[in-house]
Formats: structure tokens, C-alpha cells, sequence
């Protein structure tokens, strides 16, 4: 077996989180060891220290394994043809953006991101490219470096939108409103937005159904997502043309 065959890194979400979370919860832990030393109980310290853990346990089996369920469970919402114009927003090492092209045949996969490096680990062009090559569908995507809130593409050039854990670090609500909308403009009539996010996605549904999108019931996943992930799925109707 060669071990020096590369293989693709979609890398740690929220690293800075992760880590700050392990060290609190380490200074937890020494310090009920160190105090119960002079009578002060223990749990004082063992339960904000486990309070602390979990969640970045659990934020690191998302990173390490339910993102790539996560992933599949958004792209089944689409009924592919294989021809599909996709653009993934925030696309970060290209997961969505790379499992889409996998699912064409003549179409093609874009992926949109500005790469803050605390959103995700090795966050950058160039590693979302090489993701596409070692996975087979560079041929098939195309990453450029764009803002959500101002995209350069014309109106209805993509047939399917999606977008995970990405809107939510726009700040600015009325931003993230503007990011909604050129979502919906950048969409085609009849095409299909699948935004998942952690929070704020009652926002984006808001702005959705503004735009005279036809929405399906979200769907927030408890079991498998953490923090758990809601999936907001949104139809650009097709306008119809009266004599």
C-alpha cells in the first residue's frame, strides 16, 4: 500500500472554537484537582469543565464525520439531471462544492468563498482546488474568490444554490439579507436553494418567501449535526407569462 498517496482535507470547522472550548476545559479540570487539595469541592470546576468539553467533542466528530453525511443529506434534496449550473456559497475546501461536481455529467461546479482562516482549518483557494484534483472533478469546478453579499454573476445563471455554516459569519443583518437576495438572483427560475446553518435561518427563510420563493418545512438535525444544522429549502418560481 502507498502511503504516500494524498488524499483530500476538508479540514477542522471553527478551530478557534474547538480549541478555546479543550482549554477552558482543561483549566477546569486542574484547577478542581488543585483545589480539592484545600477542601473546596471538586464539582465546582468538573462541571463547567465538562460543560466546556462536550460541546467541542462533539463539534469535532461533526468536523471529522457528520459533515460528509450533512453533505450528502443537502445535495439528495436535488432531483439531478447531471447538466446542473451549481454554485456552492462559502464554499471554504470545497466539500459542497466537489460532492455536486460528482453528480454531473456535463454540467459544472462553482464554489464562492473570501477564506477566513478562523471559519476552518487550511481555509483557502488553493486547498479547495487540490481537494477538486485528488477527488477527480477539477476538470468539473471553478472557485473564485467572491462575496456572498455582492456576487459578480448575471442574474438566473445557476440551476441549484447551496451554502453550509456559511451566512451566519456575515455579521450585518441587513447583509445577510442582501445575501438571501442574490442568492435568489443569482438563481434561475425553477432552481433550488439548500442553505443549512446553526442560526438565523428563520432570517433567511423570511427573506425567501419575500422574494416569492416557494419554501419547504426546514429540517434542523439534533442527532447528527453540532451545533445542530438547520436546512432551509427554497424554489425560485418560474414566472408566467400571461397573453
Amino acid at each position: 500500500m502507498n502511503s504516500s498517496i494524498q488524499k483530500p482535507d476538508y479540514g477542522i470547522d471553527a478551530p478557534g472554537v474547538i480549541r478555546n472550548n479543550f482549554i477552558v476545559a482543561a483549566g477546569c479540570f486542574v484547577l478542581s484537582f488543585l483545589l480539592t487539595r484545600v477542601g473546596v469541592p471538586h464539582i465546582a470546576f468538573i462541571c463547567p469543565g465538562v460543560s466546556f468539553l462536550v460541546p467541542a467533542l462533539l463539534m469535532m466528530l461533526y468536523s471529522l464525520r457528520g459533515k460528509y453525511k450533512h453533505r450528502d443529506r443537502m445535495l439528495d434534496l436535488v432531483n439531478w439531471r447531471g447538466d446542473e449550473c451549481v454554485l456552492d456559497v462559502g464554499t471554504g475546501k470545497g466539500l459542497l462544492m466537489i460532492g455536486a461536481a460528482k453528480r454531473l455529467s456535463t454540467g459544472r461546479s462553482y464554489g464562492i468563498d473570501i477564506w477566513n482562516k478562523e471559519d476552518l482549518t487550511g481555509n483557502n483557494l488553493d486547498n479547495a482546488l487540490q481537494n477538486a484534483k485528488l477527488e477527480g472533478v477539477g476538470a468539473k469546478v471553478r472557485i473564485e474568490n467572491e462575496n456572498a453579499v455582492r456576487m459578480s454573476y448575471p442574474d438566473d445563471s445557476f440551476d441549484v444554490v447551496v451554502s453550509n455554516l456559511c451566512l451566519h459569519n456575515i455579521y450585518n443583518k441587513e447583509d445577510r439579507k442582501k445575501a438571501c437576495r442574490e442568492i435568489y438572483r443569482v438563481l434561475k427560475p425553477g432552481g433550488i436553494a439548500v442553505i443549512s446553518d446553526f442560526r438565523h435561518t428563520r432570517e433567511y427563510q423570511a427573506v425567501f418567501a419575500e422574494q416569492g420563493m416557494k419554501m419547504a418545512k426546514p429540517v434542523t438535525r439534533f442527532m447528527d449535526t453540532f451545533p445542530p444544522l438547520t436546512i432551509v429549502q427554497a424554489v425560485k418560481q418560474a414566472f408566467q407569462e400571461w397573453a
